[in-house]
């Protein structure tokens, strides 16, 4: 437990530390965390905006009709005409007029822009010194923002604020509808991720461009909303738009560059739309053509026009697509910062190793993940994407070092030692709890498995050795292996005979059935490699397995000194006894009726071969053969066999040796005798058709 509580430890570490740096909020982190904002937008991929915003693109298409920007003011005039006789509802000009052309061309634009009554011109602030008309500045003062809702105790406003102005002429601003900037600021890697909604200019608020579109666009004030921490929001009409403090807000894009419905100037100024193509629209007029730069690089497109910024505001208000960041976002935000490190600590104190800590840690991180695409996506709330990261990631961390540096470092040693001879499953038992390996044990359910070579002194005889160790390594090692990978544990070799334990010491489910498994491979397995011996000129092996399914006590048994994972009992000792029982009945694989009993009907052939009575023992032992080969001569052994514990010796002698002739049948052979002695003896007239065993 105390190991346990480490994880959560550092997790809770993890947690205040990633809480403090979100405090804090250092400019490295913010960056990566930008970076990490950006990526869900592209993930979630392009999406179609509100058809009624529209931008009236100075593209390379109209500057090569139409000629060089900028153009005569009399050919800008006749666009906004256009426009209004297309039944535009509010055209936004991105773009500024502080310079005159010449007086016919300046009227010319100032009465078009009075005749379409629908303009909202721009203008941008500045920070470097800039004479301005007064006749101009006092234009302005309809572009300020009337209507404020201020909190109690608001002493001041964190609006960033400039002391120049860069506006149209006032003869051109005469006869606008409005007035809006459109300043823009980048974050310090240089893109673009939110819109300036105010800004400040000789202690008035001046909205921006956009949101001077959408006033006139839903034919309402402007109300500022101003709290204790700054900028709340803005509502016009029933539409209201979420600020943050310092009076901007993130842009929930649609897409790269010409995501929105684009439609050429020169397409305008020709009036080759559809007499209703641009009705009721709200259209932002600006250049689109890279060579004039206005370039805004975004998430989506490192060339975005900047007249998509504007657009990109309009149409996430008509459409409500805001990315919030409210007190509801961080509250958001500071949970998954404190929880998820605390729970994964939990959870890694759980698992049991590397991998599972590993798969632990990816599964969180992805859960986070999710969890913030979700709110982006659904709940379009613009949560932050590292902080929670980074208290996940020192979270694992610090507990896999903890786990690598103190907690496996007995483990390892262990495995080590242990790893050649005992079974993964043991194995990873070990690396989890080393001080398991004391001396005793306990008593449970196994499945005991012995195998041994026939012949195999008459083999060794035959044999330097050197050829002799060659040969016992090519049989042993795949034999070895068929156990592990069957989930049993490696006893001890006893020269040429294997030993092999199935339940211990971590439970098996179907232990015995995964013995007879072992021993069927084993024999297959036998086969391909006498293959192999023949074209060697080798000694050909050839084995008997015996598995018995029993309790037994398992544990670490021996010296303080030296000590073995093995299993005692009368169980064990029937397993070897039925191993050695394949020389005495001429078969391969003998198994209990224990082991018989446990395996799943049809998953392998068995036939009864004998009931035995041993010395000792009062009740018989039943044993099975289970069958690889010649199954067809089942049925007619089971005849056999019937026939013989009926006392009809004639017919059951000649059913073994029909089957002794067909299939050289080593039990039939068997039978066969017993058939000729109990003719010539007969048993007694109680006889239950049980051998009794002579000898142990």
């Amino acid at each position: 437990m105390k190991k346990r509580l480490a994880f959560v430890v550092f997790g809770l570490i993890a947690a205040l530390l990633t809480f403090a740096a979100y405090r804090q909020a250092p400019q490295a982190l913010q960056q990566l965390d930008y970076r990490m904002k950006d990526a869900r937008f592209r993930v979630r991929g392009p999406i179609k905006p509100d058809k009624d915003v529209v931008v009236v693109a100075i593209d390379h298409a109209s500057i090569k009709e139409i000629g060089r920007w900028p153009w005569s003011r009399e050919v800008t005039g006749r666009l906004i005409q256009n426009l209004a006789s297309y039944g535009v509802k509010v055209t936004a000009l991105d773009i500024v007029f502080s310079e005159p052309q010449n007086p016919a061309a300046d009227a010319a634009l100032a009465s078009s822009i009075a005749k379409a009554g629908n303009v909202v011109m721009g203008y941008f602030f500045r920070e470097e010194e800039q004479s301005a008309d007064p006749a101009a500045i006092a234009q302005m003062e309809r572009a300020t923002v009337k209507l404020m809702r201020v909190a109690e105790g608001v002493q001041s406003i964190p609006l960033t604020e400039y002391a120049n102005l860069d506006v149209n002429l006032p003869q051109l601003g005469a006869g606008a509808l409005d007035f809006g900037f459109f300043n823009a600021r980048p974050d310090g890697d240089g893109l673009y991720r939110r819109s300036i909604l105010l800004l400040l200019y000789n202690g008035d608020i001046y909205p921006s461009l956009a949101m001077k579109a959408l006033r006139h666009y839903l034919n309402s004030d402007i109300m500022l909303e101003v709290k204790s921490y700054g900028i709340d929001g803005l509502q016009i009409g029933s539409l209201r738009i979420p600020s943050r403090e310092d009076g901007t807000m993130s842009l929930n894009y649609y897409g790269p560059a010409h995501s929105f419905r684009t439609v050429s100037a020169a397409d305008v100024l020709k009036k080759r739309l559809k007499p209703d193509e641009l009705k009721g629209a709200i259209a932002f007029v600006g250049a689109t053509e890279i060579g004039i730069y206005d370039i805004r690089p975004t998430p989506f497109d490192a060339t975005q026009p900047g007249v998509e910024l504007h657009a990109t505001v309009a149409a996430n208000a008509l459409e409500r697509r805001f990315l919030k960041y409210d007190g509801i976002t961080q509250m958001q935000e500071m949970l998954c910062i404190l929880l998820l490190p605390i729970l994964l600590g939990i959870v890694l104190a759980f698992v049991p190793g590397t991998f599972a800590g590993l798969a632990a840690f990816i599964g969180t991180a992805g859960l986070f993940s999710l969890i913030n695409y979700l709110a982006f996506t659904q709940g379009l709330r613009d949560m932050t994407v590292i902080y929670p990261m980074l208290g996940i990631g020192l979270t694992y961390l610090g507990s896999e070092s903890w786990r690598n540096l103190v907690v496996e470092k007995k483990g390892r040693q262990l495995k080590k030692a242990f790893s050649n001879y005992v079974s993964p499953d043991l194995v990873r038992e070990i690396e989890k709890n080393p001080d398991k390996l004391v001396l005793g044990g306990e008593q449970r359910e196994i499945s005991i498995l012995f195998s041994d070579i026939r012949g195999f002194t008459t083999v060794s005889e035959s044999l330097t050795p050197p050829e002799l160790v060659t040969l016992l390594n090519e049989y042993l090692s795949p034999m070895t292996r068929i156990v592990l990978e069957e989930r049993g544990t490696l006893d001890k070799f006893i020269g040429d005979a294997v030993m092999a334990i199935f339940n211990a010491p971590l439970d098996v489910p179907g232990h015995a059935e995964h013995a007879c498994a072992a021993a069927v491979r084993m024999l297959e397995e036998l086969k391909r490699l006498n293959e192999g011996f023949a074209e060697r000129g080798m000694h050909t092996l050839d084995i008997g397995v015996g598995i018995n399914t029993g309790p037994a006590v398992v544990g670490n048994m021996g010296a303080d000194i030296r000590f073995d994972y093995t299993a005692i009992g009368d169980s064990v000792n029937l397993a070897s006894r039925l191993e050695g029982l394949n020389k005495y009945y001429g078969s391969h694989i003998l198994v209990s009726e224990d082991t018989r009993n446990q395996v799943p009907d049809g998953r392998f052939i068995f036939r009864e071969v004998d009931r035995v009575r041993v010395k000792g023992k009062h009740l018989p032992i039943v044993m099975y053969e289970l069958m690889i080969t010649n199954l067809e001569l089942l049925p007619h052994f089971e005849e056999g066999l019937e026939k013989y514990r009926a006392k009809q010796f004639v017919t059951a002698q000649q059913i073994f040796n029909r089957l002794v002739a067909d299939y050289s049948d080593g039990p039939s052979r068997l039978y066969s005798n017993r058939c000729a002695e109990y003719l010539e003896t007969p048993p007694p007239a109680d006889w239950d058709g049980v051998y009794t065993a002579k000898s142990k």
